[in-house]
């Protein structure tokens, strides 16, 4: 008896080691009890992986003190959720200046056609180098917000019902779906861009609103289903992408104590590559998808390519910095930054 009831003591004090020990590794972090509401839009996708590690890693590092409520499609429309920031209704969001451009004009240079944003590395690097400029950050300030994590979206790529374009002058009349520089490049090519909201794009190109919608390719226009009523793919074209930050509540952020911060720095990293795993996993799946559903994938050669540029690239950029300056943003100065910072890291 005196040994079975020493095996039992032995028992119980290596379980409630055990347990002691999983609840220190679940909260290697301790501080208040805080919970932060995320703005987003759309449904759990590639891009999400990004903010979903960081509240994972967060909510794990503090054994769930420290937690974020990601609300898709709850807390508001693409266009709403940055004035749901500047009124304290969410403490993050995600954010893209292409859908309200006139609220944070200098942030749209990161959604100019044609940059030379060859590779994600390049990419997040001057996203980084941009958020941090002073006048971004005074920017997007005066909506109580910074820029806390680039997504690094892939280059924008067509879906499109109707005659494919094979050239540039197959996208003269249409009307397509682009947002920011990318759709002044569309109107270059003749075409007639509008910036129906991602939530919307499915009904739009069923109904024939629009002919054509650009997302980042191809994880996007899987999680839409374009490819489901589409006819066409532009596999090669890759002419922009936008800036779309996951932004924070300066006034929300500024009130987490230190070691809740720099659990959020902690996770950035993390974020990056989760996003840009998903995307890589997407493109497995969703190439040869695309492909069985019918698609026609498009591939324009290196001379077609140029030309697209010739007409697209530095003309709009040109006009840019000359709406933006009379608007007194240091356009040409963001410009340079761009160019300057992809020339570096490439």
């Amino acid at each position: 008896m005196k040994n079975i009831a020493s095996c039992l003591t032995a028992a119980l004090v290596a379980l409630a080691f055990a347990g002691s020990e999983s609840a220190a590794i679940a909260q290697t972090v301790d501080g208040p009890k805080v919970n932060w509401r995320l703005g987003a839009w759309g449904k759990p996708r590639e891009v999400t992986r990004g903010f979903e590690k960081v509240k994972e890693y967060v909510e794990k590092k503090t054994g769930g003190k420290f937690s974020i409520t990601i609300g898709f499609e709850s807390f508001g429309g693409p266009k709403e959720l940055l004035d749901l920031v500047k009124i304290h209704s969410l403490q993050s969001s995600m954010f893209c200046a292409s859908y309200h451009p006139d609220k944070t004009p200098a942030n749209t240079a990161l959604d100019l056609p044609f940059l030379p944003l060859t590779n994600p590395q390049i990419e997040l690097k001057v996203h980084e180098t941009f958020y941090n400029h002073p006048y971004i950050k005074k920017e997007l300030g005066e909506w109580n917000a910074f820029a806390f994590l680039p997504t690094v979206l892939p280059q924008y790529e067509f879906v499109g019902r109707g005659k494919p374009p094979t050239t540039i002058e197959g996208f003269k009349g249409l009307r397509v779906r682009a947002l920011g520089g990318m759709g002044d490049a569309m109107k270059k090519l003749g075409a007639i861009p509008t910036s129906v909201p991602a939530t919307e794009v499915y009904t739009a190109l069923e109904r024939g609103t629009v002919d054509a919608v650009s997302f980042p390719a191809t994880y996007s226009h899987a999680a839409y289903r374009t490819y489901e009523i589409g006819d066409w793919y532009t596999s090669n074209m890759a002419f922009g992408t936008v800036g779309c930050p996951i932004i924070m509540a300066v006034d929300a952020y500024d009130k987490l104590p230190a070691q809740y911060k720099k659990l959020l720095e902690e996770a950035k990293p993390l974020a990056v590559k989760a996003m840009l795993d998903a995307y890589a996993a997407a493109d497995k799946k969703n190439i040869p998808l695309f492909k069985k559903s019918g698609l026609q994938f498009i591939t324009y050669t290196d001379a077609e390519l140029a030309r697209f540029r010739k007409i697209a690239a530095q003309p709009v950029w040109e006009e840019w910095v000359k709406t933006n300056k009379a608007k007194g943003v240091p356009a040409q100065e963001l410009l340079d930054l761009i160019l300057e910072t992809a020339k570096a890291k490439s």
